[in-house]
């Protein structure tokens, strides 16, 4: 018998899924406009702009899985200003051509998913996914054994990531 390992997976197995919060809210949060870069590694952030910032989700898809999320809090575009509808695209224009140079990926799915029913796990506060995709990345697993292979671990690519974030405003 074959054994795969994803240890990171027990968090979300273990989650009681009931914030009493938003969890986007609430990573986004800094204390008196200051970043704690030790809090925003914890939390998977990459990148904080001035309406949005970019996170490595934490239970992904496929290896840089990225989400764009605004900081106002909304379910839908309501509420979001130009500005800040202009910042999430231009967000996930950069964060797309980091993921190029960074993974090689072949393709991308680059979604939004409006309420429950869309299959949103976090419907009260939009957010943009980015998935890199490889030709050949799917296979039976997810479908048989209701499991996916993850071939690097978050944090390894959160690192290779960061660098590349760094650079995003310069």
């Amino acid at each position: 018998m074959k054994r795969l390992w994803a240890p990171w997976r027990i968090e979300y197995i273990l989650d009681d899924k009931k914030h009493g919060s938003c969890l986007f809210c609430d990573i986004s949060q800094t204390k008196a406009g200051k970043v704690n870069k030790a809090r925003d590694k914890r939390n998977l952030i990459l990148h904080r702009g001035e309406y949005c910032f970019v996170m490595l989700n934490k239970y992904p898809y496929n290896s840089g899985h990225l989400m764009v999320v605004p900081y106002f809090h909304t379910p839908t575009f309501d509420g979001l200003s130009d500005d800040a509808l202009f910042d999430i695209m231009k967000t996930v224009k950069t964060s797309v051509e980091i993921l190029k140079k960074v993974l090689s990926p072949d393709g991308f799915n680059i979604g939004l998913n409006f309420g429950k029913v869309a299959g949103a796990g976090m419907e009260s506060h939009m957010h943009k996914h980015i998935v890199p995709r490889w030709t050949g990345d799917t296979d039976s697993m997810p479908i048989i054994a209701e499991t996916r292979v993850m071939p690097e671990h978050l944090k390894k690519t959160y690192d290779k990531l960061c660098k590349h974030f760094v650079k995003f405003h310069a």
